[in-house]
């Protein structure tokens, strides 16, 4: 079954009663003062094992396309838009950058326990599969909740 829900308020699922949750360009539009609150929340609903999948988009691949001096105006203005978000709604915001150090960092500080980074989370053709000018711009992670 799919929920589609805000992230701030899980409340309606118990703790230990989630198999598995994708979120694929979500984490970005939470606000950084929310994001370990949000995460930690996701992690007590998973159960043991659960798995949560998460793509955001890579900031160290986003930066390293924006600064390669063979970049023109129209490709940075491209990936700043993905930095930041299409700013075409009032909901089309990014609030926070991600790479994996800064996942790690929170995903730890929320109490996961085994994450790894890769290429494709092999579930959907969505934003986590997007490429640009050759380089895929998601930053694709798999983390457990710690078995019991």
């Amino acid at each position: 079954m799919d929920i589609v829900r805000d992230l701030k308020d899980l409340s309606q699922f118990k703790p230990n009663s989630i198999e598995e949750i994708y979120a694929s360009h979500v984490l970005e539009h939470t606000t950084k003062k929310n994001c370990l609150e949000v995460l930690k929340y996701i992690n007590r609903i998973l159960i043991p094992g659960g798995k949560f999948y998460i793509s955001v988009p890579n900031m160290d691949v986003l930066c390293a396309l924006f600064i390669n001096p063979k970049a023109t105006y129209n490709v940075k203005f491209s990936l700043m838009r993905m930095m930041f978000g299409g700013q075409i709604d009032d909901y089309d915001y990014h609030y926070f950058g991600w790479n994996y150090d800064f996942m790690a960092q929170y995903l730890t500080q929320a109490n996961f326990t085994n994450f790894k980074k890769v290429n494709s989370l092999g579930l959907f053709n969505d934003m986590s599969e997007i490429r640009a000018y050759g380089h895929l711009i998601s930053l694709n992670i798999i983390a457990s909740k710690q078995l019991k």
